[in-house]
């Protein structure tokens, strides 16, 4: 199913850089509500929000046929929003009240976060059984034990450069098996 997607959205890019309005039509349906709510739950500013997606729209528009986009449409659209907030926060100093209890509002979780959350903790699981023994081992040790790089070489009689290869093979395949879902969390 992940590569019937990927077809598509490589021709929905097509189309878009080729002029085709429709395309840009088909992108800001999709994923106009979400990139909203992705600003809304910083900044908390209606009129904002609106028009931080909206010119991210225009840009999409603006640069269609200059676009480099390696990983997804709705990632990079993300990565723009993030991006765009920041900005507007950086550029508005009496928004610093946002950052009062950003916590708490990022805290909240959505029923689309817990099925992607699902989704994202399966494909690693699935990922990690699938690395070489050796690799899986440094990993596990890395990530779920929280042990340091030489603790690792010494419990597993490796140097710490072996013990960082792996880690870079693991999370290497793992960001391969993740990209779809590159820009998914703002934080």
């Amino acid at each position: 199913m992940a590569e019937q997607r990927t077809y598509d959205e490589a021709i929905l890019l097509r189309r878009l850089a080729a002029g085709d309005e429709l395309a840009l039509e088909e992108i800001y349906k999709s994923l106009w509500q979400k990139l909203f709510m992705a600003a809304y739950n910083i900044l908390r500013n209606k009129t904002a929000c609106e028009d931080i997606v909206q010119d991210i729209f225009l840009q999409l528009w603006a640069k269609r046929s200059t676009l480099q986009i390696n990983e997804s449409v709705e990632a990079y659209l993300y990565s723009a929003v993030r991006y765009q907030v920041f900005r507007y926060i950086r550029n508005n100093p009496c928004v610093n009240h946002f950052f009062e209890d950003v916590e708490e509002r990022t805290a909240e979780v959505s029923p689309e976060m817990m099925f992607r959350q699902k989704e994202i903790a399966e494909i690693v699981n699935q990922t990690v059984s699938q690395l070489p023994e050796k690799c899986r081992a440094v990993y596990k040790l890395s990530r779920e034990e929280q042990l340091s790089h030489k603790e690792i070489a010494q419990l597993l009689h490796i140097s710490t450069k072996t013990v960082e290869n792996h880690l870079t093979i693991a999370l290497r395949k793992l960001r391969t098996s993740l990209g779809r879902f590159a820009g998914f969390f703002l934080f």
